[in-house]
C-alpha cells in the first residue's frame, strides 16, 4: 500500500519533517505546506483539496490537531523521504476567465484608445478626406489634427448600446489584415523617438460614428514662405536652406528606417515645433494620399486605359497644388484604381527612392521658388500635348527640361555648386534605382554649411536596409476613405418587433452562452418581452424547473412559463411586502418567499398548483426592525438576511430554526453561497463570510474604521470571484479571496449584480443594464465595459438563464431579453 502523502508536496507523512494537519474541512495537508499557502483574509485560507475558505489559527499550523490516523499507517522501518517542498502557487491553478478578443489583441490595443471625451473639434472647422482639426479637451493648447479610419458599430436602432471601448474594438477587430497591419505600424513607429509629429492614438468620434487617428498639430507649414518666394533664393539664404533641407532629409529618413515611404509630399506634410525642428506629419500625408486616390478615381474606370495626355493634366493639377510624387508612385495609383496607364516608366517599382524624388522638388521650389514649379509644369503640359506624336520622345522631352532645371540653378548660383546641381539631376531621374539615398543627399546639401574636410567624423547609425519591406503610406489602404456608416437592418428583425412571439425562440442557440445574447442585442437578434402582470415594484427572480418566479411588493409571487413566457400561476397569501424568492430544486421542488414582516412561505410545486402554501412560519418579530432582505438556500438549510442585523439558518425539513449570525451592525440585505461558504451584505457597508460546515464567522470585508459607510445592496459569488455592489454606484470585485478593483459603472444606486461565466450584470437607480465583461488572473483584474441596455425604470431584479437576460423593474414588469432568430 502506498504511504499517505500531501496533496500540496506530494511528499508522503513521517509525523516528523512532513506532519499532516486536519483543516476544519477534514482534509489534510503537512505543516510545512499550511505555512506557506496565501493568507489573503485574515484568520482564513483556502483548503488545498476542496478550495473551501476554512478558519486558521493565528499561531499558525502547530495548533491545528494531527491527523493520528495517518500517521498510524507510516512503517516505522521506511526509510524517510527527503523533503523536497513546492510552491503552492504553482501547484494549485486558478481559473482563467477568458475574453473576447485574444489576451494580446485586447492589451495591445487598448493602450492606444483615447478616452471618449478627449478631442474638441474647432468651430466651424471644415472636413476634408476625414480630415479635421481640433484641440484636447485636457489641454486646449494642444491641437491635433484627426483622420477617420474606419466606421464604428451603429447601434441606433438596437436596444443594446455598446460601450465606447468596445466600438473601438470592434471596429479594429473588423478592419482588414493589412489596414490594421499598417496601423499598428503607425502607432509603434510613431511612439519612437524619430522626426514625426506624435501621433497621440486612437479616438472615436461617437457623434459621427467614425474611429480615428489623432496627431499632434505644431506650427502651421507657412513658415516656410520665407524661403519659398517667387524669386526663391539668394546666396545669402544657403544657409537657411541648408539647415531646412537637412532637417527634411531627415525626417524622411528616420520615417524610410522604421520601414515607411511617404509616396507623396507636400510643404503642408512638416511642421515646427516651438524650437524651430521640422517633423514630418503622418495625417497630412494619409490625407494627402486620399485626395490623391479621390483625384484617380476620377480620371477613368475601373479597367480602362489612359494615355499619357490624360496622366499629365492630371498630374499638373497636383503640381499647382505644390504637391509631389515620384512617376512610379503615379502609376501604381493608377494601377491601384484599376485603371491601365500606357508608358513605358510605369514598370519601375516604388521603393525607398520614390521619396527622393519629391523631396528633391520640394527643395528645388525652395532654391528657385516658383519658376521650378512653373517649368515642370510647361514641361508636362508640352509632353501630354505631343505624346500622340511618335516623332517626339518622352526620354527626350524630360532631358530638356532637366537642362532647364540645371541652368535655372546655374542663373542663381554659378558654378560655384557643380556638385548640389549633380545631386538634384540624379534626384529626378525616372529610373528609382539610379536616384541617390537620402542620407548622400543630406551629406551633400550639409556641405553648403560645412566642408567636408571638417567634417569627418560625421556618420548614419542603422542606414535603412533597401532590401527591407517599405510600406507606402500613400498607396496602403489607411489613404482610402473609409466606408460610410453601415446601414441598420430592417426594422421588422430588429428588437421589439410587434409581432415577436415568444415561441419564436430558438432553444439551441439561446442555450449557446451569454456571448450570443451579447452580441445578439448588438445587431438587433435580440427580441424581448415584457412579463406585465405585478401591481407594484419587482423585488426578486429565481428560476427553476422550468419557469420563472418573480416577488413583488404587491404580496404575491408570479409563475411565468419559460417555454413562451406565459402566466402560468399566482402564489398568495403574504400579509406583507414579499422581499426575496428563491427555488430550491429536491425531490420535492419548493418555491420559498419572504416577506417584509418577517414571514417564510414555503410553496408546493406539484401540479395542480394550489393557492395555500405547503407550510409557513415567522423569525422573531421586532418592531424596530423590518422582516426579510435576502434568501439563499445550501443543502438542507435555508438562509435568511433579516433587518434584525442577523443571518438565520431554518432547517428546510421542519422549519425549525437550527443557527443565528450576529455581527453585522444593519439590515441583512443580500445573500449569497458559493464553495462551502456563505456571504453576506448588509446596510453597514461590509461583507461578512461564514463557513456553511460550522456557520462561524470566517472574516470581515470592507470594514472601514473611518465611519465613511456605503451600503450593501448586492452580491454574488461565482467560483474564485466575489462582486459587490454599494449605494454610492460603485462595484468592488474581489478574485481569490483578493480584492482587485473598484469601478464606478452606475450614476446611482445599484440594487442588483448577476455574475455568469466571464459577463457581469449590473442594474439599478440609473434606469440601465450595464453588461461587463471581466477578465484577468490572480494578479490582475480588468473589466472591459461591453455595453448597456436602457430599461426605461429603475433595475431591482436581474437573473441571467440558459441564453435568457431576465430583469425585474420598479415600474412593475419583467423584462426577458433572448437571442432569436
Amino acid at each position: 500500500m502506498e504511504p499517505p502523502e500531501c496533496p500540496v508536496c506530494l511528499q508522503s507523512y513521517d509525523g516528523e519533517c512532513t506532519i499532516p494537519r486536519v483543516l476544519t474541512c477534514g482534509h489534510t495537508a503537512c505543516e510545512s505546506c499550511l505555512l506557506n499557502l496565501p493568507q489573503k483574509f485574515p484568520l482564513t485560507i483556502r483548503c488545498p483539496a476542496c478550495t473551501v475558505l476554512v478558519k486558521y489559527p493565528p499561531q499558525g499550523p502547530t495548533f491545528l490537531p494531527k491527523n493520528i490516523d495517518l500517521l498510524r499507517l507510516i512503517d516505522p522501518a521506511s526509510p524517510k523521504p527527503l523533503k523536497n517542498p513546492k510552491n503552492f502557487e504553482n501547484v494549485l491553478e486558478f481559473d482563467f476567465i477568458p475574453r473576447t478578443w485574444s489576451n494580446e489583441f485586447y492589451t495591445f490595443w487598448k493602450q492606444y484608445v483615447l478616452p471618449k471625451d478627449s478631442v474638441l473639434f474647432e468651430a466651424k472647422a471644415e472636413e476634408d478626406c476625414g480630415f479635421r482639426f481640433g484641440c484636447l479637451r485636457e489641454n486646449q493648447s494642444q491641437r491635433v489634427s484627426v483622420v477617420k479610419l474606419g466606421s464604428l458599430c451603429d447601434d441606433d436602432d438596437s436596444v443594446f448600446k455598446y460601450s465606447y471601448l468596445m466600438r473601438v474594438m470592434n471596429c479594429l477587430s473588423g478592419m482588414i489584415v493589412e489596414v490594421r497591419d499598417q496601423l499598428d505600424l503607425i502607432l509603434r513607429t510613431a511612439s519612437r523617438q524619430i522626426k514625426c509629429c506624435r501621433v497621440l492614438g486612437l479616438w472615436g468620434d461617437m457623434e459621427d460614428g467614425f474611429l480615428c487617428l489623432v496627431c499632434e498639430r505644431l506650427n502651421e507649414i507657412e513658415r516656410l514662405d520665407f524661403l519659398r518666394n517667387g524669386d526663391g533664393l539668394c546666396n545669402d539664404g544657403l544657409s537657411s536652406f541648408a539647415m531646412m533641407g537637412m532637417e527634411i532629409c531627415e525626417a524622411l529618413i528616420s520615417l524610410n528606417k522604421q520601414g515607411f515611404t511617404a509616396g507623396c509630399l507636400g510643404f503642408s506634410c512638416f511642421s515646427f515645433d516651438n524650437f524651430g525642428n521640422l517633423y514630418v506629419d503622418l495625417n497630412d500625408i494619409l490625407v494627402m494620399g486620399r485626395r490623391v486616390t479621390k483625384s484617380v478615381a476620377k480620371v477613368g474606370c475601373v479597367g480602362s486605359r489612359i494615355c499619357d495626355k490624360e496622366v499629365g493634366l492630371f498630374l499638373s493639377d497636383f503640381l499647382e497644388s505644390n504637391v509631389f510624387f515620384s512617376p512610379e508612385v503615379l502609376y501604381e495609383l493608377f494601377k491601384k484604381e484599376g485603371i491601365w496607364v500606357e508608358c513605358e516608366e510605369s514598370e519601375f517599382s516604388v521603393g525607398y527612392g520614390s521619396d527622393v524624388w519629391p523631396v528633391a522638388c520640394i527643395l528645388l521650389s525652395l532654391l528657385i521658388g516658383e519658376q521650378f514649379t512653373k517649368e515642370l509644369i510647361d514641361y508636362i503640359r508640352c509632353v501630354s500635348t505631343k505624346a500622340s506624336d511618335d516623332n517626339i520622345a518622352c526620354l527626350g522631352m524630360y532631358m530638356a527640361w532637366m537642362e532647364k532645371v540645371t541652368y535655372l540653378l546655374e542663373n542663381k548660383f554659378g558654378s560655384e555648386f557643380v556638385s548640389l546641381q549633380l545631386m538634384f539631376c540624379q534626384c529626378l531621374n525616372f529610373d528609382p534605382g539610379c536616384r541617390p539615398l537620402l542620407t548622400n543627399v543630406w551629406k551633400c546639401i550639409r556641405e553648403l554649411i560645412i566642408k567636408p574636410e571638417f567634417d569627418k567624423m560625421i556618420r548614419f547609425d542603422g542606414p535603412v536596409n533597401l532590401e527591407n519591406e517599405n510600406h507606402c503610406l500613400v498607396l496602403g489602404e489607411l489613404s482610402c476613405l473609409p466606408k460610410e456608416r453601415l446601414e441598420t437592418e430592417d426594422k421588422d428583425e430588429l428588437l421589439g418587433a410587434e409581432n415577436s412571439d415568444g415561441a419564436d425562440i430558438d432553444q439551441a442557440r439561446a442555450a449557446g452562452g451569454v456571448k450570443d445574447l451579447v452580441n445578439g442585442l448588438s445587431k438587433g437578434n435580440v427580441k424581448f418581452k415584457d412579463l406585465q402582470g405585478h401591481r407594484d415594484c419587482v423585488t426578486g427572480l429565481a428560476v427553476g424547473g422550468g419557469f420563472l418566479f418573480s416577488s413583488s411588493f404587491d404580496k404575491s409571487i408570479h409563475v411565468w412559463s419559460l417555454k413562451d413566457f406565459s402566466h402560468v400561476h399566482t402564489f398568495k397569501g403574504h400579509d406583507h411586502k414579499v422581499m426575496a424568492v428563491v427555488y430550491v430544486d429536491e425531490d420535492q421542488p419548493l418555491c420559498i418567499s419572504g416577506d417584509s414582516g418577517g414571514g417564510i412561505f414555503v410553496w408546493s410545486f406539484s401540479f395542480p398548483l394550489g393557492h395555500e402554501p405547503l407550510k409557513k412560519w415567522n423569525e422573531e418579530k421586532d418592531w424596530r426592525y423590518s422582516g426579510i432582505h435576502a434568501l439563499t438556500t445550501s443543502g438542507r438549510y435555508l438562509y435568511t438576511g433579516s433587518g434584525d442585523r442577523t443571518i438565520k439558518a431554518w432547517s428546510l425539513l421542519d422549519g425549525t430554526l437550527s443557527c443565528t449570525m450576529s455581527g453585522h451592525k444593519s439590515a441583512v440585505s443580500t445573500l449569497a453561497v458559493c464553495n462551502g461558504v456563505l456571504y453576506s451584505g448588509s446596510r453597514d457597508g461590509t461583507i461578512r463570510l461564514w463557513s456553511l460546515s460550522d456557520h462561524s464567522l470566517l472574516t470581515v470585508l470592507e470594514e472601514d474604521s473611518s465611519g465613511a459607510v456605503s451600503s450593501v445592496l448586492s452580491l454574488t459569488a461565482v467560483q474564485h470571484t466575489l462582486v459587490v455592489s454599494h449605494e454610492s454606484g460603485s462595484i468592488k470585485v474581489w478574485r481569490n479571496d483578493k480584492f482587485m478593483k473598484s469601478m464606478q459603472t452606475h450614476k446611482g444606486s445599484v440594487f442588483a449584480v448577476f455574475l455568469e461565466g466571464k459577463w457581469l450584470f449590473t442594474g439599478g437607480w440609473d434606469k440601465t443594464v450595464s453588461v461587463q465583461e471581466l477578465a484577468g488572473d490572480e494578479f490582475e483584474e480588468d473589466v472591459i465595459p461591453t455595453g448597456a441596455i436602457p430599461c426605461g425604470s429603475v433595475i431591482t431584479a436581474l437573473l441571467y438563464w440558459q441564453g435568457k437576460l431576465f430583469v425585474g423593474c420598479a415600474d412593475r414588469t419583467v423584462k426577458v431579453y433572448y437571442y432569436g432568430k
